[in-house]
């Protein structure tokens, strides 16, 4: 359950916070301020608590909060409310966090005007902070982030490439751009009014959401398509990889560039893992597998939804500790459940004499993806064109040049991903496999997608 600290320091201001705490009682477990107000204050964000309503002066919720502030991507939301309940002001955390909403919501209670101070609300623009949250994406770079709102805030356009489902209707501040079957995909989302077929005059920044391979490739792809890209800009972005920096950061970094002037990637909870091990395999063995995998895919630990293996090891130690330190949700499955899962996958004669089913990881990510999707799976169409993205680099990343072993590397793991991308298991109701099975010193990890969409 969610945790909301209300503190008061008057018998009037109590009355405004008993209304207050009445009225989220049943949404949050209310921790009332007693005691030292420092230690109370640092106790609820060491503890992660989801907000602190002060009723009373800014000034002492200014003074409390301080020495604990971090960062907007974890700090909770802090609302400040005169003793009188005449103003909720949304102090701290206003998107992420979700003070504007909340003091919105305490404000209704309360009768009161809620006073709102983040730009892009105060000027009517989208919020991207905003939307990932409602839309549970991780923030690639917040630096990305702040330099999208800013570019909003200067009245520029901005770029989207999406690889889910988008619903209702794009803000008009915001241009959503296609790879060469655009028009198909308009036609499967007629709520998108502002979709463009060529670039616009001027972008002010581009968002992708979807995993990060694929994020490259839809980028590197509609650059092609608008005549603006070129070898270097791919080379770039892997430079990015490899180097362990948000592409925005890179493309600072790199002269000659000819992107627009920010790239914010936001990439959804949308992954879930199958995982099968010999027995005693240890947590570390297992996360180095995993590691792997993921790394392939351009996604990282955030961004898996759950994890899943056969009954058989439902009791695995190492296995259990792997999806108790990543706070995963762990799923096992019957060889009978796992052999009705419906989709091309790779066999193995030993496995299935151990297990009683041919394919442990690949039907277990497949399934427990299907489980969680609840909804038809991701339109077929989008699978053929990263595929082809894929071979073209592959083939690009052929060229010799002066680092022949990396980037022999890299038109390797594009190959594979292309293949990957053209499987007929990719378009199965419900969820697709995204990466087949990977096989490292006794275990095997493959990685589905459960269907996802975001809603503007």
């Amino acid at each position: 359950m969610k945790r909301l600290g209300i503190a008061s320091f008057t018998a009037r201001g109590g009355r405004v916070a008993d209304s207050v705490a009445a009225a989220f009682e049943k949404e949050y477990e209310i921790v009332r301020y007693e005691g030292s107000l420092k230690e109370w204050c640092g106790g609820l964000f060491a503890s992660g608590a989801d907000g602190i309503i002060f009723v009373g002066a800014c000034g002492i919720a200014v003074r409390t909060i301080a020495p604990f502030i971090k960062s907007k991507t974890t700090d909770p939301a802090v609302l400040v409310v005169d003793e009188a309940g005449q103003f909720v002001i949304s102090l701290l955390s206003g998107h992420i966090g979700g003070a504007n909403r909340l003091a919105v919501q305490a404000a209704e209670i309360l009768g009161a005007t809620p006073v709102i101070t983040t730009a892009t609300d105060v000027n009517g623009k989208f919020a991207v902070d905003v939307f990932a949250k409602e839309n549970a994406l991780r923030i690639g770079s917040m630096r990305a982030a702040k330099e999208i709102s800013a570019a909003l805030l200067r009245g520029e356009k901005i770029g989207v490439l999406c690889e889910g489902r988008i619903e209702g209707e794009l803000p008009p501040e915001l241009v959503l751009l296609e790879d060469d079957n655009w028009e198909e995909k308009k036609q499967s989302r007629p709520a998108q009014t502002n979709f463009e077929e060529k670039m616009p005059a001027h972008l002010g920044g581009i968002i992708t959401i979807g995993s990060g391979r694929w994020a490259d490739a839809a980028r590197i792809e509609w650059m092609h398509s608008n005549a603006i890209g070129s070898w270097a800009d791919a080379a770039q972005t892997e430079w990015a990889h490899a180097n362990a920096l948000e592409p925005m950061e890179a493309e600072t970094s790199v002269k000659g560039s000819q992107l627009p002037p920010v790239v914010l990637h936001l990439y959804p909870n949308a992954y879930v893992l199958g995982i099968g091990c010999r027995k005693g395999k240890a947590e570390q063995e297992i996360t180095k597998a995993v590691q792997r995998a993921i790394d392939m895919l351009g996604i990282t630990m955030e961004d898996i939804a759950g994890a899943a293996s056969i009954e058989l090891k439902k009791e695995e130690p190492g296995l259990l500790e792997f999806c108790r330190k990543n706070k995963l949700q762990f799923e096992t499955y019957s060889a009978e459940v796992l052999a009705a899962v419906e989709g091309n996958f790779s066999p193995s004669s030993f496995v299935k004499h151990v297990t009683g089913v041919d394919n442990v990881c690949e039907r277990a990510a497949l399934c427990m993806a299907r489980e969680m999707s609840g909804q038809p799976d991701l339109e077929p169409v989008r699978n053929e064109w990263p595929a082809r993205t894929r071979v073209e680099e592959a083939a690009r990343y052929g060229q010799p040049d002066s680092e022949p072993v990396r980037n022999e590397w890299l038109a390797r793991t594009k190959i594979e991903e292309a293949a990957g991308y053209e499987q007929p298991d990719t378009t199965e109701a419900g969820g697709r496999l995204i990466l087949r099975k990977q096989a490292e010193d006794g275990v095997t990890v493959a990685v589905a997608e459960k269907s996802w969409s975001v809603r503007f």
